[in-house]
C-alpha cells in the first residue's frame, strides 16, 4: 500500500524520538461512576509521542469511557488528564474543540455521513477553516485517500462500500486534520480476519509515517499484537497489568493470560 506524508515535517521524525520530552497524554487518578457503578476507579497511564498504547479490558470495563473523558465527550469525577501539555478538564468549549483538531478520534462504525460522497465527507471538516482554497481541500482529500489506499473510492457513497472501506474512510477523514493524538475505539470489530489485519497493519503505518502517539480500544488480541508496542488491562476501573505483548502473554495472572489464549 503506498503512504504519502500529509505532514513531511512529522513523517520525518524517526519513531519514537520524543525520549525526555513531554508526554503526549497524561492521566492521574481518573476517576467516573455512573450513579452507584464505578467504572473508573483511579486510571493512571501515559501515552509517550510516537508510542501505540492497546488498552485491553472485558465489556463493562471503561475503555470507551475512558477515551470519551481524554476527547471532553464525558467530564470525570476526579483526576487530572492533560494532552499535548494542555489540562483537559481546565478547558471551556472553545479550547476543547481547539484541542479535539489535534486529537483524531476512528469510532467503531466510522461515523460516515450517508448523505455524502467520500470526497464530501472528508472536505467536511476542513470547510471550517475559511483560509483554505477549494483546491487545496481537494488535494488534502486525494492525499487523505491515497493515505489509505482508496483513491478510487472518491466519489462512492459510504452505502457502497464494505465495512473494512468504511473504516480506511473514516481514518482518512480522521487524518485530514493531521491530528497529534489517535484515538481507535474497536478499529477491526465487524471485519472478517484478512481486513483485520490490513487495518491493523495500516495503523502501524500511520504510526511510522506520522509519528503519532496512538491509543487503540480493542477485544482483538491479533490486532493487539500487530500494533502494541505497549498494552494496559483494565480491571476493576484501574490498570491492573502493563507490558508488551510478550510480557503480558507470559504473565502468571491467569486473568491477563485468558486474553492470550
Amino acid at each position: 500500500m503506498k503512504i504519502i506524508p500529509i505532514n513531511s515535517e512529522s513523517s520525518s521524525e524517526p519513531e519514537n524520538s520524543s525520549q525526555g520530552k513531554e508526554p503526549a497524554l497524561e492521566i492521574i487518578d481518573l476517576k467516573k461512576s455512573f450513579k452507584n457503578n464505578k467504572v473508573l476507579n483511579g486510571i493512571n497511564l501515559t501515552l509517550q509521542k510516537g508510542e501505540n498504547l492497546v488498552v485491553l479490558g472485558k465489556s463493562g470495563t471503561g475503555k470507551s469511557v475512558l477515551i470519551k473523558c481524554i476527547v471532553g465527550l464525558i467530564e470525570p469525577d476526579n483526576g487530572e488528564l492533560k494532552a499535548l501539555g494542555i489540562n483537559i478538564l481546565e478547558q471551556d468549549e472553545k479550547g476543547l474543540n481547539t484541542l479535539r483538531k489535534k486529537i483524531g478520534f476512528l469510532f467503531q462504525s466510522a461515523a460516515l455521513y450517508d448523505s455524502m460522497t467520500v470526497r464530501e465527507n472528508l472536505a467536511f471538516p476542513l470547510r471550517t477553516n475559511h483560509t483554505i482554497t477549494d483546491i487545496e481541500i481537494e488535494e488534502l482529500v486525494k492525499d487523505a485517500l491515497e493515505n489509505v489506499g482508496l483513491l478510487n473510492a472518491i466519489d462512492k457513497m459510504p452505502t457502497e462500500l464494505s465495512g473494512g472501506m468504511r473504516k480506511r474512510i473514516g481514518l482518512a477523514r480522521t487524518l485530514i486534520l493531521k491530528p497529534e493524538i489517535m484515538l481507535y475505539d474497536e478499529p477491526t470489530t465487524g471485519l472478517d480476519p484478512i481486513t483485520a489485519k490490513e487495518i491493523s497493519h495500516l495503523i502501524t503505518d500511520i504510526r511510522q509515517k506520522f509519528n503519532t502517539a496512538s491509543i487503540i480500544i480493542t477485544h482483538d488480541i491479533a490486532c493487539a499484537k500487530i500494533v502494541a508496542d505497549r498494552i494496559i488491562v483494565l480491571k476493576d476501573g484501574i490498570c491492573s497489568a502493563e507490558g508488551t505483548f510478550e510480557e503480558l502473554q507470559n504473565s502468571s495472572d491467569p486473568d491477563v493470560r485468558a486474553y492470550f489464549e
